[in-house]
């Protein structure tokens, strides 16, 4: 059993600029850029020249999508083997020293103002499932850190290689056959990230329309202020998921999306709210979708 974090799942901009000298601190940047296309396709760029041109002093950068993702994968930011993920973060500097790390990035996606750090969630999701501990997300990313003046710099970070011996946390994880058996199974809620249009099948992003039977939509966009760019309160974080039932703590809660990117970021908003038993379906619906045989429901019945 994981040991409870002695830092906050999110931090502010405010807490992190107070340690950032802290030789504790290890701070990344996973930004990756997805913008969507006006035919329902989107395009996916890594953060790395970005990350070149300017940061927060002191952060490295996590490539996820080229570097952290299984390298072949018929789909985008399937989990990679074990091996290989911890080889890449202990190069990095990320292990069983006693450190903590802070990742941020730049927004969910390029020229939808839409807040949500859902690619810095991705990479702690990664590093729970794997068993490291001790990880937060930047409350507003670098887009917040930006607008409040905080220091940038475009010299490279770097910290010393790392070792890591903890162990992979299996039940953070489900696959299509877990999902399938969800779906009549009462004590289970499965949780669609996805935009209203998306989950009542009104776009092209996917192979086929529609959600998975049975789940409930909670967009990921809705947990934080579009103008502060902050988190809202636990209370207003309660009210949203209210409803689907995955506060019930009898309840397993599964959450999924297009490619296993914003379920983290539901994922996370509900293990901040004490849930306990959340997975992520990382196949999300790039593989539902793909497979005509899986059933999916349009409309909004």
């Amino acid at each position: 059993m994981r040991n409870m974090s002695t830092i906050p799942q999110i931090v502010t901009t405010e807490w992190l600029a107070e340690r950032l000298d802290d030789p504790k601190l290890r701070l990344v940047d996973a930004t990756t850029f997805m913008k969507p296309l006006q035919d329902g396709n989107i395009t996916l760029t890594s953060g790395k020249d970005s990350y070149n041109s300017a940061h927060i002093p002191g952060a490295i950068f996590a490539d996820v999508m080229n570097e952290l993702s299984h390298p072949e994968a018929d789909k985008p930011f399937t989990v990679p083997p074990r091996d290989y993920f911890i080889e890449k973060v202990t190069v990095l500097g990320i292990g069983d020293q006693d450190t903590y790390t802070v990742i941020y990035d730049q927004g969910a996606l390029v020229g939808v103002p839409v807040v949500a750090p859902y690619w810095a969630s991705r990479l702690r999701w990664q590093l729970l499932f794997e068993g490291f501990e001790n990880i937060a997300v930047l409350d507003g990313g670098l887009p917040k850190w930006k607008e409040e003046g905080r220091p940038l710099t475009n010299e490279p970070g770097s910290y010393p290689q790392a070792t890591f011996t903890g162990e992979r946390q299996t039940h953070m994880l489900v696959t299509k056959e877990e999902v399938f058996k969800a779906i009549e199974d009462d004590s289970t809620i499965l949780i669609n990230s996805l935009s209203p249009a998306d989950f009542y099948g009104e776009t092209n992003s996917y192979p086929r329309k529609g959600h998975i039977p049975g789940s409930k939509n909670v967009f990921f966009g809705l947990h934080s202020h579009p103008e502060t760019k902050e988190v809202l309160t636990d209370e207003q974080l309660r009210e949203t998921f209210e409803a689907t039932g995955a506060l019930d703590p009898s309840k397993k809660v599964i959450t999924y999306c297009g490619g296993g990117i914003a379920a983290t970021w539901n994922a996370l908003i509900l293990e901040k709210l004490g849930v306990k038993n959340v997975a992520v379906y990382d196949g999300s619906l790039n593989e539902w979708a793909a497979d005509p045989d899986l059933p999916l429901t349009t409309g909004k019945k």
